[in-house]
């Protein structure tokens, strides 16, 4: 099975913790544990996020030369300023 080990010493083993330590403390350890989990995939989930959005703001492209667009700029009156 796994390594030589039965199912039968794999429960004693469980049982022996558990005496050790009791079911409150290894409750609490399994949610920490779980919390971390989903901490580590909300992370992942994140960065991954990211990595598709400077992904896409990478793929502009500058080297189509049929669209070619001339801006004039111009500024804003003093009395709009005053405005606000």
């Amino acid at each position: 099975m796994l390594g030589g080990i039965s199912i039968w010493q794999l429960l004693i083993v469980l049982g022996i913790i558990i005496l050790i330590f009791g079911t409150k403390k290894l409750r609490n350890v399994g949610s920490d544990l779980g919390g971390a989990v989903k901490g580590f995939k909300s992370a992942m989930n994140e960065e991954e996020k990211k990595k598709e959005e400077e992904a896409g703001q990478a793929q502009v492209r500058h080297d189509d030369q049929g669209n070619t667009y001339d801006v004039k700029a111009e500024q804003k009156s003093e009395e709009s300023e005053e405005r606000k």
